[in-house]
């Protein structure tokens, strides 16, 4: 009788030791799959803090908590099981699901230049806290959720393309890691960045060093808040470019000249690499960058004057959104369609 307690007590040692070592190759694997995703989720964390500007501030955690329930929701309801199983069952089709991805994040960024540059539209919330109403929170919500659906969805494919090779349930445990830690890091330092200047306000009411340092804050946030618009729409031409170059060298397989646009960002980056000594690796990584962007303003381009030449019957701009007198709750238009 001892000795089937003791054997059985060796088994449940031997099985949380195999536990114990599966929880470290999850949290590993997690740990490589979510640096590949990175430049994504620098993207996720610069474009987040635009969708509370120009709104009241008490509103602002409320609807960043809300976008990040959303975001987790999308990662975890429909973007992990929809991956799996197209991985299990047609990985041929991750491809070119991913570049359509790419291709909506080069259409998101070059939009946003063309609106700056054309002085078309305004930020539907900062147009809002001028005419002193309040932006409609739903539609800010919807719109960061949306906008966040493709960058969480690249998110997990490209950490899926990681562990491929992975089981099936390891997959699923690695990737369900991924979107939990990826959701809390982006979404913990939005939170932090955009009351930082409530931080700088409540030190500037202190003395000596404490004040110095909140009114520094103070003066430094609307300079980072736009800083991080424009590194986000950066980052989105950038990584949906690279998404859509890596893609086309996969699909050349099919058809051969689909790989030239990659041989030539890859031959630029190799060439500067081996010309520039202890510097190649950084400027080589910044030839491909620059490559990638380029393709991404292309492609970006392309898909903006489509949507924008092309009339809509009955179009909606997520960019002309709504906001609210707070007075009478009545919605008001705080921009044209276009």
């Amino acid at each position: 009788m001892a000795g089937g307690l003791f054997a059985l007590l060796d088994d449940i040692a031997v099985l949380a030791k195999a536990a114990a070592a599966s929880v470290d190759d999850v949290a590993a694997a997690a740990g490589r799959a979510s640096v590949k995703a990175s430049g994504v989720i620098v993207d996720d964390t610069a474009v987040t803090p635009q969708y509370v500007q120009g709104i009241d501030p008490k509103r602002e955690l409320p609807i960043i908590k809300k976008i990040a329930i959303g975001s987790l929701r999308n990662k975890l309801l429909f973007i992990l099981p929809a991956a799996l199983l197209l991985s299990q069952f047609l990985p041929a089709a991750l491809t070119p699901l991913l570049m359509i991805g790419g291709t909506y994040l080069c259409f998101e960024g070059v939009e946003k230049i063309w609106e700056r540059v054309s002085g078309h539209t305004e930020d539907a919330a900062d147009k809002a806290h001028e005419a002193g109403l309040v932006a409609d929170e739903d539609t800010i919500t919807s719109g960061a959720i949306r906008t966040d659906f493709i960058l969480s969805a690249e998110i997990m494919v490209i950490s899926l393309n990681e562990v491929k090779d992975e089981g099936f349930l390891l997959r699923a445990a690695i990737l369900a890691v991924v979107a939990v830690a990826i959701t809390a890091l982006v979404y913990g330092v939005v939170a932090l960045i955009v009351k930082m200047d409530d931080v700088g306000l409540h030190l500037a009411g202190k003395t000596g060093a404490q004040a110095t340092i909140g009114r520094g804050l103070v003066a430094a946030m609307p300079k980072l808040l736009s800083t991080l618009s424009v590194v986000g729409i950066a980052a989105m031409i950038w990584v949906g470019g690279h998404i859509i170059l890596v893609g086309l060298d996969e699909l050349s397989q099919y058809w051969s000249p689909l790989h030239y646009p990659y041989q030539w960002v890859h031959g630029a980056e190799e060439a500067v690499h081996e010309a520039t000594g202890a510097l190649g690796g950084v400027l080589g990584w910044v030839t491909n960058t620059i490559g990638s962007a380029i393709l991404g303003l292309i492609i970006g381009a392309i898909v903006v004057a489509i949507m924008h030449v092309i009339p809509r019957k009955g179009g909606h701009d997520e960019h002309a959104a709504v906001a609210k007198d707070p007075a009478t709750g009545a919605e008001v238009p705080t921009d044209e369609k276009h």
